[in-house]
């Protein structure tokens, strides 16, 4: 005879405590009190008859079966969530969580123009903005889409243009630095310079590239200092205003200080030009209300201007 299958609300109490990592966390974060959490887990574990959780005072941690359960749970429910916020946008607004998965240069330089106006034309939609620099599953890091440049984007997932289409790698120094060192004319002039360099986590440092005229340089000049990219960039534009050395980076991250007399550009006719970033999200047959929303309203807005 076929067992009774277990309740589905005790699935999803499952769910929400083993991703919050506790009871009373998974209570903050809904509706359902830490106590019914317990319970729901309990009959769960009962029907099942495993453990899902490991308690202790301190902490809540799936065991080696909760954890299968929730790999395995985690795309059914992502489209239960997905199926719900389609139908969920046939009302006049759309509404709920958007969670974008993006890098600090994006949050810094792409967002700002967007996000004001698209939440003023969406006040029901939630915006959370989770900044990383490497590439990383969208769906794993329980985000609905993420902002990456064209070689960072795998091949099943959906790309829209978002923001300045044409982006350009700039190179300043301060001019009491350029005074002391001389002003390279040259991107081999680099060579004879300290730099300031910026790496993404555990990778290597990346050597500099310039481009005029179709002829492409690429240098590996001396460092000064090393700063993680996207989140250290700021302390590296600080030290190259102090005079430390040359720092290379995008030109709308550089352009205030340009502006303000801060740093002086450096080799300006060789600056790299590169495509800009994409909004990426899963292939799948229904997309999130919110998500579906945001598209949208970025596809009608007026092309950003080149960095």
């Amino acid at each position: 005879m076929e067992r009774d299958r277990p309740n589905m609300a005790d699935v999803g109490a499952f769910m929400k405590v083993a991703r919050a990592g506790g009871f009373r966390e998974a209570a903050r974060a809904s509706d359902i009190s830490a106590s019914a959490l317990s319970d729901a887990v309990r009959r769960l574990e009962a029907e099942l008859g495993v453990r899902l959780l490991n308690r202790t005072t301190r902490s809540v941690v799936p065991t080696e079966a909760g954890r299968g359960l929730m790999e395995r749970l985690g795309p059914a429910f992502g489209e239960i969530n997905a199926a719900l916020d389609f139908a969920r946008g046939f009302r006049n607004r759309p509404a709920g969580v958007l969670r974008l998965n993006v890098p600090v240069s994006a949050a810094r330089l792409v967002l700002p123009p967007i996000v004001p106006p698209f939440l003023a034309a969406y006040p029901n939609i939630r915006l959370e903005i989770v900044t990383e620099e490497g590439f990383v599953d969208v769906v794993a890091a329980g985000c609905d889409a993420g902002i990456r440049y064209d070689e960072r984007l795998q091949q099943d997932m959906i790309a829209v243009p978002i923001g300045p289409r044409v982006q350009r790698y700039a190179s300043g120094a301060s001019q009491a630095y350029l005074d002391a060192h001389g002003r390279p004319q040259h991107p081999r002039d680099l060579l004879s310079h300290s730099c300031i360099r910026g790496r993404f986590a555990g990778r290597p440092i990346s050597p500099w590239e310039f481009e005029r005229d179709g002829e492409v340089i690429t240098i590996d000049p001396p460092t000064s200092l090393v700063v993680q990219a996207g989140g250290g960039s700021d302390l590296g534009i600080a030290a190259a205003i102090a005079g430390t050395g040359i720092v290379s980076l995008f030109e709308d991250w550089l352009r205030p200080q340009f502006e303000n007399g801060a740093l002086e550009p450096v080799l300006e006719p060789w600056w790299l030009s590169f495509p800009g970033p994409f909004l990426y999200y899963p292939g799948r047959r229904l997309v999130p209300a919110p998500l579906r929303a945001f598209i949208d309203f970025i596809r009608a807005m007026p092309a950003a201007p080149s960095g």
